[in-house]
């Protein structure tokens, strides 16, 4: 809700110039996507048509009717809608979305053919680490395991245990202490999380899940983690250069998914 109607559409013009130039994305190797306000919906789909980028929306209800002020996923696939937001730490703070809410829209979205972008990250700063040695330790005494472990949690009650639909899943790992503040949580802290995170989801046969990074990220933090899929970028795109320099730096690396 940062831009107005119209610097929203300049916005994503100066996005879709930022793909355009860069014709290797084609390839589908990275796979950039932007997620406007839901008035923007049906102008941006028409201008990054033709183009790599995946239309996102920021939310949807869980089901058609009588829900007034909320967007049926179906909806949302109708205006060609690929990728959903669900459980972002703000809906889950301050407007009270509970763990029962979010799998009943990430089944909605699943159903309507839409891949959710299900939102996790533990509430309260753990063992924020810096070197590797550090994120080791952390590792084996509870520090980035237990972040795991809760974020493992909240993609088990998304899903309602559900693991195939779980596989259906982009995950956007954004440890809450970490959104909007002036720097992004260490590499080491994020490899490390994920780490432990993909160990748990391997018991499923999910160690390879999309899991990107959220939370302050800007350009130079990709090349620097390990084992994660791509960033979920905030405040840092409202220059569309940043977007750009995020996606050399994707294709600079091998078997990223997503940026």
């Amino acid at each position: 809700m940062y831009l107005g109607y119209r610097d929203s559409l300049r916005w994503l013009d100066e996005l879709r110039q930022q793909v355009d130039a860069r014709p290797a994305l084609a390839a589908g190797r990275v796979v950039p996507f932007v997620i406007p306000s839901f008035p923007m919906l049906p102008a941006a789909g028409e201008i990054i048509a033709g183009s790599p980028l995946v239309l996102g929306a920021q939310n949807c209800g869980w089901a058609d009717g009588p829900w007034t002020g909320e967007l049926s996923p179906s909806l949302l696939a109708e205006l060609g809608v690929g990728l959903v937001e669900i459980g972002h730490a703000e809906r889950r703070r301050h407007f009270a979305e509970d763990d029962a809410m979010i799998a009943l829209k990430v089944r909605a979205a699943d159903g309507a053919g839409i891949t959710p972008l299900l939102c996790v990250g533990e509430e309260s700063r753990g063992s924020e680490i810096t070197t590797s040695t550090e994120a080791a330790d952390a590792g084996s005494t509870g520090g980035t395991e237990g972040a795991a472990r809760f974020v493992y949690g909240q993609i088990q009650a998304a899903v309602g245990g559900d693991w195939d639909l779980a596989a259906r899943l982009v995950i956007a790992y954004e440890p809450v202490w970490a959104i909007g503040a002036a720097e992004p949580a260490s590499a080491e802290y994020v490899s490390a999380v994920v780490r432990s995170l993909r160990e748990l989801l391997g018991a499923h046969g999910l160690q390879d899940l999309p899991v990107i990074y959220g939370g302050s990220a800007k350009p130079g933090l990709l090349p620097t983690l390990d084992g994660v899929s791509g960033l979920f970028l905030g405040r840092f795109a409202h220059d569309a250069a940043n977007f750009g320099k995020v996606l050399d730096e994707a294709l600079s690396l091998p078997g990223v998914a997503s940026s």
